[in-house]
């Protein structure tokens, strides 16, 4: 199996399955390509260091056909990277996406009124979708954290849990396969009838915590301790409920009690927060913009989820000082 993106979570991915005894590969580049061809893959979970022995290549064509391949990039960076996934796919191979947000797959398995229709936010013109078929991927749902202490080290902090399904819901053998894998290698794996709601379901955190954070620099803790920005971030919550109950997605907590949750984790900093900190690209498309144009397309108006996309994309748009516009109006 290949990995493609050996950060935070695919470079976890990728060591514990090595240590399992998986045959992996992983796709890289610059200083994360050296790193592991030099060094190895080091991963430092619950206090113990070891170093996993990978092949690693930044040529797709080096790496051949795989029977799985795991992308694990951030979500600004796949379409440019589509292409090389494409390559290593061969007959049979499946494509899971560890990654944030909403996907290219997303409305593969739906009904009205998203059934397969494409995201424009997340794969304009169908780019991705040309070069990973639908058909091919198995959703996944990471609930894990892990960080990069160095290119080619994690440090893996803390969950353990992989939410894995067929966008259409079905029990298929290769989702059987997969799981079994994953399992071996430790991981708490949760094959689900209805991945896409698993996937809603951590966006409907995601999607206020991680911009704010990056607008304001703040720690969770503080921006639940805000009364205003709290009040703001559940207005942006009841409008994705709201989207999300047209979609088949129906979340049946209330945002209070979602917020309650993140609060008993304490001072966590975002993963939007540590690429801000760390000059990287925003994953607003996946975490905002997609999710508005769901919305739009089910008739559920948004202007909390509107403004939110609109200070964060300008934020970032300023921060990078390119000029580029971060996602569709």
């Amino acid at each position: 199996m290949a990995i493609v993106g050996a950060g935070a979570i695919g470079g976890w991915l990728a060591a514990r399955l090595a240590q399992a005894g998986e045959t992996v590969s992983v796709l890289a580049r610059g200083r994360t390509l050296q790193a592991i061809r030099q060094n190895g893959l080091t991963l430092t979970e619950n206090g113990k260091t070891s170093v996993a022995r990978i092949a690693a290549s930044d040529a797709p064509s080096a790496l051949g056909p795989q029977d799985l391949v795991i992308v694990a990039v951030k979500g600004p960076a796949l379409a440019a990277v589509a292409p090389a996934i494409a390559q290593m796919l061969g007959p049979e191979t499946a494509v899971l996406p560890a990654m944030n947000g909403i996907g290219w797959w997303f409305t593969h398995g739906l009904e009205a009124p998203l059934g397969a229709m494409t995201l424009e936010s997340v794969d304009a013109g169908g780019a991705i979708a040309s070069a990973i078929p639908p058909a091919r991927v198995i959703g996944c749902v990471v609930h894990a954290s892990s960080q990069l202490s160095a290119p080619g080290a994690v440090a893996h902090t803390k969950g353990n849990r992989l939410i894995i399904g067929e966008p259409s819901g079905a029990a298929t053998a290769r989702l059987a396969r997969i799981a079994g894998v994953l399992r071996g290698a430790g991981f708490d794996v949760e094959e689900s009838p209805r991945v896409q709601q698993a996937v809603w379901y951590k966006l409907w955190g995601n999607m206020t915590m991680n911009p704010i954070s990056a607008l304001t620099r703040a720690t969770t803790d503080r921006i639940l301790d805000d009364a205003l920005v709290q009040s703001f971030a559940l207005a942006v919550m009841a409008e994705a409920r709201d989207a999300g109950a047209r979609i088949g997605c129906a979340i049946a907590e209330s945002g209070e009690d979602r917020m309650a949750v993140t609060r008993k984790l304490g001072a966590i900093k975002t993963s939007m927060l540590q690429d801000v900190e760390s000059g990287r690209p925003l994953e607003l498309d996946a975490l905002l913009a997609a999710p508005r144009e769901i919305a739009m397309r089910a008739g559920v108006a948004t202007p909390h989820m509107d403004a939110l996309h609109g200070l964060a994309r300008l934020f970032d748009e300023v921060r990078r000082g390119d000029g580029e516009k971060a996602g569709a109006p």
